[in-house]
């Protein structure tokens, strides 16, 4: 974490500044995903790795490995943007083991590649053509024929990201008692 994580709120979203470098739409968007990130972020701080891989509820996830998930789907909606449904399935890994924190893997290790993820979806956002539209590509969770935004794909990354950060908030008040809300 940053020092500027450490020492502001998590829920204060004014401190995640706006990018003054973009127009109205894309500062929006930026700051929310960053502000989803940040929420994300903060349910693993101070925990160690035997902690970030703890399953502490019903669920077979733990704070690691939705932090690896988000990484990971973040990852693959990036090459979507940058190229389409091709290069999005250029990398397809092990859908269930990107949702779990393995013995020997590391939080700080999963925290440092979703900020390189995070800033590479980013300087994209800051320059791409928003309205431009991909096909989806095929897969039993996608309608057939179905396309999406370069905007749209953003709006997605924020519900991910703040759905999975919901989850990552339940499963760390499990093990110690800290929430992100409240």
């Amino acid at each position: 974490m940053t020092s500027a994580e450490t020492n502001s709120s998590p829920l204060d979203i004014s401190a995640t500044p706006a990018p003054a470098d973009v127009d109205q739409e894309r500062a929006d968007l930026l700051q929310t995903l960053a502000a989803h990130r940040g929420f994300l972020r903060f349910t693993a701080r101070g925990l160690t790795d035997e902690q970030a891989g703890q399953k502490s509820t019903v669920s077979a996830l733990s704070v690691g490995g939705l932090i690896k998930h988000v990484t990971a789907t973040e990852s693959a909606w990036y090459r979507f943007m940058m190229g389409g449904p091709d290069l999005m399935m250029s990398e397809v890994g092990d859908w269930e083991d990107e949702h779990r924190m393995n013995p020997g893997e590391k939080i700080e290790d999963f925290l440092a590649r979703y900020e390189e993820v995070g800033k590479r979806t980013d300087e994209f956002v800051r320059t791409a053509d928003l309205d431009k539209i991909w096909p989806l590509p095929v897969a039993p969770w996608f309608e057939p024929g179905g396309t999406r935004s370069i905007r749209r794909v953003v709006l997605h990354l924020i519900a991910e990201t703040s759905q999975h950060s919901g989850h990552a908030d339940i499963i760390r008040e499990s093990i110690d008692g800290q929430r992100t809300m409240g």
